[in-house]
Formats: structure tokens, C-alpha cells, sequence
């Protein structure tokens, strides 16, 4: 398993290097620069700018420089906020950003489960119909739609959440379901599907005749084998929940990593931009490993795969 995960990472690492070179690429070929602003400089303090960062230099001569850069784990200055590097601004904005999906995944995975399990159990009845209804419900509704919603429920009539300023302790509390309820909707759909698969297979009718209880058939077969889609929508379900969203942060003032690379990329920071997308490819990549890794601890049959 050990050597499985070792060369998954390794094949990434031409991935990442792939991802960022198109994109700083891209973000050099865009109209305007980091230095251009509602009230234009001069071309003579324009010009010293990008002397002074090194983007009057050739362009192969500016992608090397982050190259190497990069290898000893800079990522340079950001061109908006003097005085700030890149890495100090990911640090503090992205806290807030783990803080946000490390509680909506928990969340997503905790009722999404749950509703799916019971929308399967309860498949040929009206609660069954309800549960697969309000999933529905769940992957259509909008986030911006459903945010307002909310904050005018909870914060403006029923006064039970504050959504004024920032607070980890009581004002995630909205946020994280509002980012979550899509995820939430997904995995119970997931999960029931799974369920519904696994009751009509014949193990599961051989272990009910040699008397095997009902409540070990689900946890130890059932679920386990139910849960296997799930697993595998963990890593770029984990990797969006835990960077957060645009959307959700926009709406609720959130000053996370989301809200904070929209503004980077209208403000052409190349650094920042390229240190954003850095981080977020970096978290796909690896939860996808990890659920890979996972996937193969649940079912038996990747792991001998994997051995090969």
C-alpha cells in the first residue's frame, strides 16, 4: 500500500508542475497588468515597477525565475498589498477557509449518509419519496440561493445566528450548511444507490439464512460496500469544501481564500493568483490520493490490485 501511495505522489508531481505552467502562462497573456488601477500611473512608474519585479525580463526568463523560486519555497511578493508575501497571505486566509470546510465536510458526510441510508430503507414508502425528493431538492437549489434564505430565517427573523463579522465559534454555523447542503444531497443519493444495490445481492440473503443478524449484515457488508461511491467522491468533494467557496464566503463576508482569489484575479496579482491555484490543485491532488487510498482499504479486490 506504502509503495502504491508513494508512486501516486510522484505522479502528480508532473501534474501540479503542468497545472501551474498553464496557468501562469495564462495569466500573463491577459489584457492589463498587476499595476494597472482605475487611476493609471505613468508609463515611466509603470515601467519602474516592473523592472523592480522582474517583469520586464523575457518571458522564459520570468518562468524560470519562478521555477526556482518555487523550489526553495517562495512564491514571492504580492504586487497589491506591499509589504505582504504571498505564502504569509495564503496562511491567514486560508485558515479560515479549512476552518469552514473542515466543518461542512463533516456535515456532508455525517446527515448525507444518514438520509441515504434511510431514504433506502424506507425506498417503497412515502418517507423514502421525501428523503429522495429533498436530495433533489438539495443539488438543484442554488448556493446563492439558498444563503440569503437563510440569513433571512435564522439571522433577520428567528435572530438565532449572527452573521456579522466572523467568528468560528457561532458564525460558521450557516455558512457551513449552506456550502455543505449540495454535498449533503449528493452523498445521500450516492449512498442510497449504493444501499439499494448491496440488499439485492445474494451474499446478503446467504447471510440471513445462515442466521446472521441484521444490524452486522449492514454495518459489516452492506454499508461497507454501499459506501465505496461515496469514498471516491470524498477527494474532490473534500478538496472544494475544504478551500471554500466563492460563493458562500461572498455572501456571508467571509474573509477566506475564496472571496480573497476572485479579488486577486480582477487585480491581475500574478503571484497571488498563481499561489491560490497552487493551493488548490495541491488539495485536489491529494484528497484524491487519500480517497484512493481509502477506496482500496474497503474493497479487498483493489488492494490485491494494488499488490500486483
Amino acid at each position: 500500500m506504502m509503495k502504491y501511495f508513494f508512486k501516486r505522489l510522484l505522479e502528480a508531481v508532473p501534474v501540479f508542475l503542468f497545472i501551474i505552467t498553464v496557468v501562469w502562462a495564462m495569466v500573463r497573456f491577459v489584457p492589463g497588468g498587476p499595476f494597472d488601477s482605475e487611476r493609471p500611473a505613468s508609463a515611466e512608474t509603470i515601467a519602474a515597477m516592473n523592472a523592480y519585479y522582474g517583469l520586464d525580463k523575457p518571458l522564459y526568463e520570468q518562468y524560470f525565475n519562478f521555477l526556482k523560486n518555487l523550489a526553495k519555497g517562495d512564491l514571492g511578493p504580492s504586487y497589491k498589498y506591499n509589504g505582504w508575501s504571498v505564502s504569509e497571505i495564503l496562511a491567514e486566509k486560508a485558515m479560515v477557509s479549512l476552518q469552514l470546510g473542515s466543518v461542512a465536510l463533516c456535515i456532508a458526510l455525517l446527515f448525507g449518509i444518514i438520509l441515504g441510508v434511510l431514504s433506502a430503507a424506507f425506498r417503497r414508502g412515502t418517507l423514502g419519496t421525501a428523503f429522495s425528493a429533498l436530495s433533489l431538492v438539495g443539488v438543484c437549489l442554488p448556493t446563492m440561493v439558498l444563503g440569503p434564505v437563510l440569513i433571512l430565517l435564522f439571522s433577520l427573523k428567528l435572530k438565532i445566528f449572527n452573521t456579522m463579522g466572523w467568528n468560528i465559534s457561532g458564525d460558521i454555523v450557516l455558512p457551513a450548511i449552506t456550502l455543505s447542503f449540495f454535498y449533503i444531497a449528493w452523498i445521500s443519493r450516492l449512498t442510497r444507490s449504493g444501499v439499494v444495490e448491496e440488499l439485492d445481492r445474494g451474499y446478503v440473503k446467504t447471510a440471513r439464512a445462515k442466521g446472521v443478524s441484521e444490524s452486522k449484515i449492514f454495518c459489516v457488508h452492506i454499508l461497507r460496500n454501499a459506501l465505496q461511491p461515496v469514498v471516491s467522491y470524498l477527494g474532490p468533494a473534500a478538496a472544494g469544501l475544504l478551500t471554500g467557496s466563492f460563493v458562500v464566503e461572498s455572501i456571508f463576508q467571509i474573509p477566506g481564500l475564496g472571496k480573497f482569489f476572485v479579488s486577486s484575479a480582477l487585480d491581475n496579482d500574478y503571484t497571488m493568483i498563481l499561489g491560490c491555484v497552487m493551493l488548490y490543485a495541491g488539495f485536489i491532488l491529494i484528497f484524491n490520493l487519500f480517497s484512493d487510498v481509502l477506496l482500496a482499504l474497503l474493497n479487498p479486490k483493489i488492494a490485491k490490485e494494488l499488490k500486483k
